[in-house]
């Protein structure tokens, strides 16, 4: 039962190429639907931290909405309000554009 059969011939490279073809595709799919755009995504918010400066108005992952006061390498002294808040650089979401400034106009258009 577990001895290979005497007729039974070993799979040629190309036949093993074959069953393997359809895992390959779904890895392929798997790298262009999945993988790639998280790596862009990752790209672009690296860009935005390292063009942080004082004054821009942020938003965090949690959504809370600040102004930033200080900043260093890893922290964001952030001003909501009446409170000031310390939070981590990388907790930072995205710039908020100010209603009636320049980019907020260019923004609806």
């Amino acid at each position: 039962m577990g001895t290979p059969q005497a007729g039974a011939t070993p799979a040629s490279g190309q036949e093993m190429l074959m069953q393997f073809l359809p895992l390959i595709v779904m890895f392929v799919i798997f790298w262009f639907l999945l993988i790639r755009p998280q790596q862009k995504r990752a790209k672009l918010h690296k860009q935005m931290l390292a063009e942080l400066k004082r004054g821009d108005h942020v938003m965090t992952s949690s959504g809370l909405l600040g102004r930033i006061l200080e900043i260093d390498d890893e922290q964001v002294l952030l001003e909501c309000g009446e409170a000031k808040l310390r939070v981590s650089r990388g907790s930072i979401g995205g710039v908020v554009p100010i209603r009636g400034s320049k980019d907020a106009k260019e923004e609806k258009k």
